[in-house]
């Protein structure tokens, strides 16, 4: 059915997590490139402290820091009253201002309260398309820990890890730490288990780094993930769609440091983007294959970026060019150095044309939600 007039769109960005500047980064690329032609798009931001705002150049606002000039505003859980609505204070207290109906939001928002479920539970209760994932599968690409335990099941090969609590870390560090050393040794990697962005991500050579590694992962998680260490190159697909998805072609990242850390990400110059990844026709057909398998796993819609570690040598028992998927992101980062869009124009669809379709997707998926019997009928 075609719509009349442009498509109602809000961007969000920012929120409570570590990975709020990148979140701004990402939305800065987005609103540089959305055709305006084809969308009426708002902005909105939310602040480390989790308040929502909207006005004129809000985007700009928040890099400044500078909110003065905006609104506070917010997103209720009730269909009867879907649609973005104004704070208005006055001297007789605060009332609410109807702004504007949304036809689909776009949460640019990476880690905690953005892309764990937690956003997309109150989009379900609203009644509003959404790109991306659903409650499942946001929560369940999130959280690494229990992502491993999933792609265990479905026979998907990840590198050995055990979860260790924030509590177990305050109490009883040394034991985590000889737990990690006797399974295998140095290095490890240690990672909060529900972030992105490489924050709070160490590599660890010996026992003074892990200690001080689990202790810096404990700050942006309750749950920290030990992971064996490996000298693996790193490959990237990217994953478009809903019941049927299809892959870009693989990229290989060359990191400027150890790993690709926040740093190298979004600091540095040196990190290097090999698209595509230089590898075989029989390994990135492998790679195409379980970032598919993956992403049907977990029940992901609309978008992911799926990375692998392929080793680089002999590793005790694994041999050279063994592959493991690393992590799968429900949201990953559209900068203007992120591989998600960059793999997508690399595998013939250009970045506008990328943001069309996942707000295509969005808005069937929520056509396919819509056809969901609410209340029980007896079939007859």
């Amino acid at each position: 059915m075609k719509r009349e007039g442009k498509l109602r769109v809000a961007i969000i960005f920012g929120g409570r997590s570590g990975e709020h500047e990148v979140s701004l980064l990402s939305a800065r690329s987005i609103l540089d490139v959305i055709d305006h032609e084809k969308y009426s798009v708002t902005e909105i931001g939310i602040t480390m402290e989790g308040d929502w705002y909207v006005g004129e150049n809000v985007w700009e606002a928040f890099q400044k820091k500078d909110l003065t000039s905006l609104s506070r505003a917010g997103i209720f859980p009730e269909p009867s009253r879907r649609g973005l609505h104004r704070i208005v204070e006055t001297n007789q207290g605060e009332f609410l201002e109807r702004l504007t109906d949304l036809d689909v939001v776009f949460p640019v928002l990476h880690g905690t309260f953005g892309e764990d479920g937690t956003l997309q539970g109150l989009f379900e209760m609203a009644d509003i398309a959404y790109v991306g994932s659903g409650v499942l599968g946001s929560a369940l690409g999130m959280d690494k820990g229990v992502f491993k335990d999933i792609m265990r099941a479905h026979h998907i090969p990840v590198v050995d890890w055990f979860v260790s609590s924030r509590n177990e870390i305050e109490d009883h560090i040394e034991q985590v730490i000889q737990k990690a050393v006797d399974n295998w040794g140095f290095p490890v990697y240690v990672k909060p288990a529900n972030l992105g962005s490489s924050v709070g991500v160490s590599c660890c050579k010996a026992s003074s780094d892990l200690l001080e590694g689990l202790k810096d992962a404990a700050r942006y998680d309750r749950r920290v993930i030990v992971e064996r260490g490996l000298v693996a190159r790193e490959i990237e697909v990217s994953v478009l769609g809903n019941e049927n998805p299809r892959v870009s072609i693989p990229g290989e990242i060359i990191p400027s440091r150890d790993f690709y850390s926040y740093e190298s990400k979004y600091m540095d110059d040196d990190s290097e983007l090999l698209i595509p990844a230089p590898i075989s026709l029989e390994l990135t057909e492998q790679v195409q294959s379980l970032a598919i398998q993956a992403y049907r796993a977990i029940d992901c819609a609309g978008m992911a970026r799926v990375d692998f570690l392929l080793t680089k040598t002999q590793q005790g028992e694994l041999p050279k060019d063994t592959l493991f998927l690393s992590e799968l992101n429900t949201i990953p980062g559209f900068t203007k150095i992120s591989m998600y869009p960059k793999l997508w124009q690399a595998s013939g669809l250009p970045y506008v044309q990328l943001i069309d379709q996942l707000f295509e997707l969005a808005l069937e998926r929520k056509m396919l939600s819509d056809r969901t019997e609410r209340r029980y009928k007896e079939v007859s």
